[in-house]
């Protein structure tokens, strides 16, 4: 098993290199970390506390746990962490919970709304609090997935950019974990011993079966073509437009 120590300097050189190529945080940049409480989001929070304390430009790192309104959703564990530890952090209440009840029109995706919602709040918060970058916690996996999702349900071939600027023309959401699998993060936040905290949904482990069903269609073709994911990451970096039947493009008029 590969030592603690191999595994955090392997994630710290991938976050490293994200925010270095995708120019995601600059001299007097303040990052907003979205804290969930979730093994994705404490690995991002520690890395970029990590490299912030080495970093050549000055920045800030403060992380916020968005509360959605969910009865079985708790907080105390998060916030006595992040004091224990010293790290910079805030609740913030919503009422994510009661706006999808009561406006999510029959049969469209809970998740789907839900995370609109959510993004929506953090975005009030960066404005209001002058945050000028909102981190978040998607990973190499959260990628690919979301390339196959996209390409199997809705027919576009689109993915999570590492770095977005909002249409509101406003706030920028980074993903310095956007390089990184989802298994270093399992093995260092296990490692790390972070206080992972269910999210309280109502529909968690439900709904997502189309996720679910490609995760483990690619945990599959990973065990017979060992790279095959590293291979479908790097491919979203190296899109070659002129082989793709874009409107106006001969090779679609043929």
């Amino acid at each position: 098993m590969e030592r603690f120590d191999l595994l955090e300097k392997k994630i710290l050189r991938k976050v490293g290199r994200a925010i270095a190529d995708f120019e995601m945080i600059g001299r007097g940049d303040r990052v907003l970390v979205a804290l969930s409480g979730g093994k994705d989001s404490w690995t991002l929070l520690h890395c970029l506390e990590a490299l912030r304390r080495k970093a050549p430009v000055e920045f800030e790192v403060h992380a916020v746990t968005v509360h959605p309104g969910f009865p079985g959703f708790r907080t105390g564990p998060i916030e006595e962490y992040c004091a224990r530890e010293g790290l910079t952090h805030f609740v913030e209440h919503s009422r994510i919970y009661e706006i999808v009840e009561r406006k999510r029109a029959p049969g469209t995706s809970y998740c789907a709304f839900c995370s609109r919602l959510r993004r929506g709040v953090l975005y009030g918060i960066a404005r209001r609090e002058g945050y000028t970058k909102i981190a978040l916690g998607h990973h190499a996996d959260d990628l690919i997935e979301t390339l196959l999702l996209c390409q199997f349900f809705t027919g576009e071939i689109k993915s999570m950019p590492p770095v977005l600027r909002a249409e509101d023309g406003v706030n920028v959401v980074i993903r310095p974990l956007a390089t990184v699998f989802e298994e270093d993060v399992r093995r260092y936040a296990e490692a790390r011993g972070f206080p992972v905290v269910c999210c309280g949904c109502p529909v968690c482990g439900v709904e997502d079966q189309k996720r679910r069903r490609v995760k483990a269609l690619l945990r599959q073709l990973e065990a017979e073509h060992p790279g095959i994911k590293a291979s479908m990451l790097a491919s979203l970096g190296r899109v070659r437009r002129g082989y793709l039947m874009e409107p106006g493009d001969p090779a679609a008029a043929g």
